[in-house]
């Protein structure tokens, strides 16, 4: 049975160490309780795992996961890792397999465009607004996230540039105030970065695909350029330009 590259999942055990202990520093003496947070702090350590798997493509789209498989690749019992895929199972990111596991959703090319368009009626106004309300100095400050994600392209790892893309969106979505918002469009980022296809060797991406991240990653920075100048035509296209399906 296919398993996820070790990177991603070497990352666990230490990660969940630190969890387990913050949960008996938040301390709760309570019996069984402290036991609840950590293994909630668990779980979210492999949801989060899992998804920077699904985002790098070491979680195959089409291949089949067994949870205990999974489990034994995170040093973890198969509850907290089963828990986590069926958070995914209901994000639409697998599909559960009876007596098998769980199988990595395949984003066809019109399930993308129609992610792509749903963000655009979401974030084109919302940044259109605020490049009529917010000053335009502010924008500056938002280069170190914008250069964040070039750097990050540059290495070909998928999983850091869409930690890096979604990071940059957050900020600029959260300038208008509005935390539901932002969470929604986080939602629908996410959803849009899983791949068609399995990432390259070592789980970067292919020549092309690196070339499609720095494109992409250079987008930001001719964004905030057309924010800090006030052009909102120019925003408004490199906005729904970026946010278009590769």
């Amino acid at each position: 049975m296919p398993r996820p590259r070790a990177t991603a999942a070497a990352r666990v055990p230490e990660q969940i160490g630190r969890a387990a202990g913050d949960g008996a520093r938040d301390g709760v003496d309570a019996p069984g309780k402290g036991a609840v947070v950590r293994r909630h702090l668990v779980r979210e350590q492999i949801l989060q795992a899992l998804r920077a798997a699904l985002a790098g493509g070491e979680l195959v789209p089409g291949e089949v996961y067994s949870a205990p498989a999974l489990a034994g690749r995170f040093g973890v019992s198969a509850t907290p890792v089963r828990e986590a895929m069926q958070q995914l199972a209901a994000d639409g990111a697998v599909d559960v397999v009876p007596n098998r596991g769980f199988r990595v959703a395949v984003r066809s090319p019109r399930e993308l465009a129609q992610l792509a368009e749903v963000r655009a009626l979401i974030e084109v106004p919302v940044v259109l607004e605020l490049a009529r309300s917010v000053p335009r100095e502010r924008w500056a400050a938002l280069r170190p996230l914008a250069d964040a994600a070039a750097s990050a392209a540059a290495t070909g790892d998928r999983a850091r540039y869409g930690e890096a893309d979604r990071a940059f969106h957050r900020v600029v979505l959260a300038l208008s105030g509005n935390d539901q918002l932002v969470t929604v469009a986080d939602d629908l980022h996410r959803r849009s970065q899983w791949p068609l296809r399995a990432a390259g060797v070592d789980g970067a991406a292919s020549a092309p695909g690196r070339a499609a991240l720095i494109a992409d990653a250079a987008e930001h920075g001719a964004l905030l350029d057309a924010l800090t100048a006030g052009d909102l035509a120019a925003v408004e296209a490199l906005l729904r330009g970026h946010l278009r399906p590769a």
